[in-house]
């Protein structure tokens, strides 16, 4: 019972902290985002992508320092993992962008600002899984 309940809170724990590094990250993708396209009136395709590009950066010191700092340090590896993984998230994320703002029109402030959110949270299931399965796995996986 004791073991079950230690393997909860390590699990709450490691969702917290993902969701800290990660809500830091979208505040970072949003922010270049924002004032690329509707600051600098850059085009929407590269401001998402480079926005993405940008929130992984960060990202990676954040879940290598904070959220998955007691997991194997395996450098070379681990970066070329988080790197790959998250390009495949990012052109994700893009696609998405893609279809609600070119497909559906939804070019506005308001309207641009809810497909990158969507698009966000959708690639965002997917980032979960491999950074805690492949990325930054447990000490002797």
């Amino acid at each position: 019972m004791t073991v079950n309940l230690v393997e909860e809170r390590v699990g709450v724990r490691e969702v917290v902290h993902f969701g800290v590094v990660g809500g830091s990250g979208v505040v970072v993708n949003f922010a270049v985002f924002n004032v690329l396209l509707h600051g600098l009136a850059w085009r929407a395709m590269v401001a998402t992508a480079l926005a993405g590009l940008v929130a992984m950066g960060t990202n990676y010191l954040g879940f290598r320092f904070f959220a998955y700092r007691d997991r194997d340090a395996r450098t070379h590896q681990q970066i070329v993992l988080f790197f790959v993984f998250s390009a495949i998230c990012v052109a994700m994320e893009s696609g998405l962008f893609y279809v609600g703002y070119h497909g559906l029109g939804l070019h506005g402030p308001l309207e641009s600002n809810a497909v990158k959110a969507v698009s966000i949270v959708l690639a965002s299931a997917f980032r979960f899984l491999v950074y805690r399965t492949w990325v930054f796995q447990q000490e002797g996986s």
